[in-house]
């Protein structure tokens, strides 16, 4: 079950697709971070979701959110797809302890071995202000991201 409004959310030290390290403790005090699980680099449905954060960035700048991408997939492989793709914000890889992040935040789905499509809205004390997720194969609408932005500006 994943963590829900109020849980403080599990630090994580993982490599982004350039291979430099990403902490979420280093964001507290600066900036909310809306983290982004999402299944597996260059399928259909994720690449449609991740085009539709990097073309609605600015819905994520008025509110001074950081847009962190997380999947089980290697550095190599989102580092190919974010090229591809121009994201524009970081894609980490939870390759190894595989999954390890994703279960922390009770996002991991066992039976398929990577994580399921969860976001959490994490404010800049660490703290979840929303969390929401979709049925395998169901894509994320922006509607629950502008929701989940609103909790964060009224935190």
């Amino acid at each position: 079950m994943p963590l829900t409004a109020g849980a403080l959310a599990p630090d994580f030290e993982l490599a982004d697709e350039t291979g430099q390290t990403v902490r979420l403790a280093e964001a507290r005090g600066i900036a909310p971070v809306v983290l982004v699980f999402f299944p597996l680099a260059f399928s259909r449905t994720c690449e449609g979701e991740l085009r539709a954060l990097r073309d609605h960035r600015a819905i994520f700048a008025d509110a001074g959110a950081q847009v962190l991408g997380v999947s089980v997939d290697s550095k190599f492989a989102l580092r190919a797809w974010a090229e591809e793709q121009r994201f524009g914000f970081p894609l980490l890889s939870d390759f190894w302890p595989h999954g390890e992040v994703a279960r922390a935040y009770g996002a991991f789905l066992e039976e398929r071995g990577h994580a399921a499509r969860a976001t959490f809205a994490i404010d800049g004390d660490g703290v979840v202000r929303a969390s929401f997720a979709t049925a395998p194969g169901e894509a994320r609408s922006l509607d629950q991201y502008r929701e989940a932005l609103g909790a964060l500006r009224s935190a």
